[in-house]
């Protein structure tokens, strides 16, 4: 079989993951092995593949294919996650652009559209992960609003109800004037806003006096309900209790004082709008002040604003001030940068509102969660992330879960017509509860028409994924519950992560996982998060095509620290696509001398495989330390340089046997055994090309997506140490070829001055091979008519049967004099200073000290070597 030029991904991807799926290696139940268990990070019903998605889920795919050729028996969940907000999103504008309107459909009729939305788009993204080559039970694919699911929520509702931590009241939420619901706390992204700061003169009643206020809003002067000044500002003490004028409305408001106010922002006078404030509604609640709400849902004033009523609040901003200004109470207007909230989901600018909500009160189920992690129970990596959780669980506020949407999990409470509730699991339940509460029988009742938070039913996620709630200790959960690790984005902490703890804790007594990976972001060259609006978010299906998805799992991953934000640039796949072809290459060479075996024909070798064994074994020992520490990044750059640098450029060439020459069948098969140890070693981050060598290596009964690691030999030091030189060496003396411009052909004799020739006797012959050398000798004395080195603390002399130029040796060697007495001097200059003595390391003083005798040995070398020219 000819072996094409290159690798080529599309021919081969496709192949083995079908292959992959039917021989059922993704597959996983129970059985007497220990579980390693990942539950996806649902993606939106509503989503499609990008960087963020192909960062996080090949982590997870390199974490359990690791575990499933370690022998774990592998479980990774997949599912989606309903997306209220965005889902409701794209089915409205679907039925736009059927020219149908939410509004005139009944509940009923709008969720019917939008389960046929789910069923035809739903899946899209679960079908593009399968490109990218993760190795998912698809058995298990799971949905937040799968009928067990949603009955599990509802009985979650229930029960944190009955307990006392759900609760129905009246107080300031964000509101999303797009989505038309309100948000929690963690959907409002705060973001630094160029804005206008508005100075405006309120008449003070029955004087001639004004007092000026500053603000951002004034299309909110039409809820203003009091001037609140700080108590002690000497400017305002004669207009305590006194009232002022709001403009454009004549609306007489108290002038209150309250030691909130900060005297050296602005003017020192706030106005206060209970209505549209946080800060305000609280001052509102503290001085019994009146709550004048002047916004429909939608952002438009309304009735109350008494003034451009149904006009949008930016709009009426605009037409505000210019009327202030028109009738003299704009004093003046000056340029301001605040930071402002927008909504997470649809960018809009989210409004400050008084509304009756539901609430989890997040004090009681949240200790539990925050000593899980301080008491690293549950390990956080990288580590940095528990501070950042502490401060945020410490300070945590009540978490509002309703939201004014249909599709979603419908909230449990029925009322009657006189606004009396019951939560329940059911209609049916309602009825009964409603008649213990309240003493009616065959009430007319009806369900609230608000659904609850997404999140509301994700963190239920790991456990209910095996029905853990719904069919509690059944024999799934109890064996693949806690699951082993989380794979996350360090933004959704708050959302998710430490939601999933509270509720394992409170409903399986138990974490939901052992280890939470955080991923960085990916941002673009310039820095900046990708994102559809600023177009630079690249199509990652069609760089799938164009590099294979080995070439984009190696790109993302090869620039990807644990917690820190990596900047995406294609030239990382470029890169990647590069490995696919130097593995396939090497493949190539070592299937030449499948047909070229010859017993006994090379001894020279042995150094080389001797030295292979160890490297492998020396890497594979710090590849499996480096995935334990998830320092995944790390662990690829390392395979990578022992694939590409030490495997391809080192081995491959000291075993090469000469022009038609035979190869030995032991190497040749050792050889063969260090390819399988590679791509082996390689598969979990780059599973495709791997295989596809595996197979194509000789023939085989197996398959490497679930072939078992063997246990890691030991290395020798020494024949490390001594591969070192050899490298060294032979990078040294090429470069000195390339200097005196010595074609590759033209052979030298090859002479060693060193105090180590031991050492020199077991590389000798492979020495000999990569420069070209005819001979090589040992001595003590200096060669005459030779070209001189020193490599290391070792000399040697080069002879050819040119004219040596001793004056351009001369002068290769002052430059390399020079070079070290600089670096000498900067090593002296550090073990003098007494601070770094003192401060340093054991390990890292040796260092030093050894940097020091080795500079000064090759000093000595060089300058015995200028004295004899």
């Amino acid at each position: 079989m000819e072996l094409s030029k290159n690798f080529e991904p599309s021919t081969t991807d496709e192949k083995w993951y079908q292959h992959w799926m039917n021989k059922g290696y993704f597959y996983s139940k129970p059985d007497e092995r220990t579980p390693y268990t990942i539950v996806i990070p649902p993606p939106n019903v509503t989503g499609v593949l990008h960087m963020g998605h192909c960062l996080n889920n090949t982590t997870q795919d390199i974490l359990i294919r690791k575990a499933r050729m370690s022998g774990f028996n592998a479980c990774w969940v997949p599912g989606t996650d309903h997306a209220s907000i965005a889902t409701e999103a794209k089915v409205v504008a679907m039925l736009r652009e059927k020219g149908i309107s939410k509004s005139s459909l009944t509940r009923e009729q709008f969720l019917e559209y939008a389960w046929e939305w789910k069923e035809k788009y739903g899946g899209i993204i679960l079908q593009q992960l399968k490109k990218l080559g993760c190795s998912l039970d698809w058995n298990r694919t799971a949905f937040t609003m799968d009928d067990d699911y949603y009955r599990s929520v509802i009985r979650v509702f229930n029960d944190l109800y009955q307990k006392g931590h759900i609760y129905r009241g009246k107080r300031m939420i964000n509101w999303d004037v797009k989505a038309l619901t309100a948000l929690s706390d963690e959907e409002v992204i705060r973001k630094e806003t160029n804005q206008k700061l508005y100075h405006i003169r309120y008449a003070i009643d029955g004087s001639d006096e004004g007092l000026v206020i500053a603000t951002v809003r004034p299309e909110t002067i039409m809820g203003d309900t009091a001037i609140c000044v700080h108590p002690n500002d000497e400017r305002y003490r004669h207009l305590h209790g006194k009232h002022a004028i709001v403009p454009l409305i004549n609306r007489k408001i108290p002038v209150i004082t309250d030691e909130y106010v900060t005297m050296e922002f602005g003017t020192g006078a706030l106005k206060v709008t209970p209505a549209h404030d946080m800060n305000d509604n609280q001052l509102g609640q503290k001085h019994g002040l009146e709550v004048i709400d002047i916004f429909n849902d939608d952002g438009t004033l309304n009735a109350d604003a008494q003034i451009y009523v149904g006009l949008d609040r930016f709009e009426a901003r605009k037409k505000i001030a210019a009327e202030l200004e028109e009738k003299g109470f704009l004093v003046k207007t000056e340029d301001y940068t605040s930071e402002v909230g927008y909504s997470e989901r649809t960018d809009a600018v989210v409004e400050p509102r008084l509304s009756l909500q539901w609430w989890v009160s997040m004090k009681a189920i949240s200790k539990p969660a925050l000593e899980a992690v301080m008491n690293e129970d549950i390990n956080f990596h990288p580590a940095k992330f528990k501070n950042l959780y502490r401060h945020w669980m410490e300070n945590i506020k009540d978490w509002c879960i309703s939201r004014q949407l249909w599709w979603g999990h419908r909230i449990p409470a029925w009322y009657d017509n006189e606004g009396r509730f019951v939560v329940a699991n059911n209609e049916a339940e309602a009825l009964e509860k409603f008649y213990e509460q309240y003493g009616v029988d065959n009430p007319v009742l009806k369900q609230d028409e608000d659904c609850l938070d997404t999140w509301f039913s994700s963190w239920l996620w790991p456990f209910e994924v095996f029905k853990g709630y719904s069919n509690p200790g059944n024999a799934e959960i109890q064996y693949y519950y806690p699951t082993n690790t989380l794979v996350t984005a360090p933004e959704i902490i708050f959302f998710w992560v430490a939601r999933m703890i509270m509720a394992g804790e409170e409903y399986m007594h138990a974490k939901p996982f052992n280890d939470v990976y955080f991923t960085g972001i990916v941002r673009d060259k310039q820095g900046r998060k990708m994102s559809k609006s600023l177009g630079n978010s690249p199509d990652l299906l069609g760089l799938i095509d164009k590099y294979g998805a080995d070439a984009v799992r190696f790109g993302i991953m090869i620039s990807s620290p644990a917690g820190n934000d990596l900047l995406f640039d294609e030239s990382s796949l470029e890169q990647g696509r590069n490995f696919n072809n130097k593995m396939w290459n090497a493949l190539k060479l070592v299937k030449m001398w499948e047909a070229r075996q010859s017993p006994g024909t090379d001894t020279t070798a042995n150094f080389a495989v001797n030295w292979f064994e160890s490297r492998l074994n020396e890497v594979r020992t710090e590849v499996d330390t480096l995935m334990k520490q998830f320092r995944l990044s790390e662990a690829l750059k390392t395979i990578y340089s022992l694939i590409w640098d030490d495997f391809c450029s080192w081995y491959l060439e000291w075993i090469k046997p000469g022009f038609e020459q035979p190869i030995d069948p032991g190497v040749y098969n050792k050889t063969l055994d260090f390819f399988t140890d590679l791509v082996q070693l390689l598969h979990p981050f780059m599973p495709f090309v791997t295989e596809e060598i595996y197979q194509l290596l000789k023939p085989r009964q197996d398959d490497l997506c679930v072939k078992q690691f063997p246990p890691i030999g030991s290395s020798n030091a020494d024949i490390l140490s001594n591969a070192v030189l050899l490298k060294d060496v032979i990078t040294g003396l090429r470069d000195v070829r390339n200097k005196q411009q010595l074609k590759p052909k033209e052979t030298i004799e090859l002479f060693i001055d060193s105090s180590n020739n031991a050492t020199y006797s077991q590389i000798e012959n492979i020495l000999a091979k990569q420069v070209n050398a005819a001979s090589i000798s040992f001595t003590t004395a200096q060669v005459a008519d030779a070209i001189s080195c020193v490599i290391g603390k070792d000399k040697f002399y080069i002879k050819t049967e040119r004219p040596v130029d001793s004056g351009q040796q001369r002068t290769d060697l002052e430059k390399e004099l020079n070079h070290l007495k600089g670096f000498l001097q900067s090593v002296e200059k550090k073990l003098g200073n007494e601070k770094f003595v003192q401060n340093a390391k054991p390990e890292v003083l040796a260092l030093e000290q050894k940097k020091k005798s080795d500079a000064e040995t090759k000093i000595r070398i060089i300058e015995e070597s200028l004295a004899a020219l």
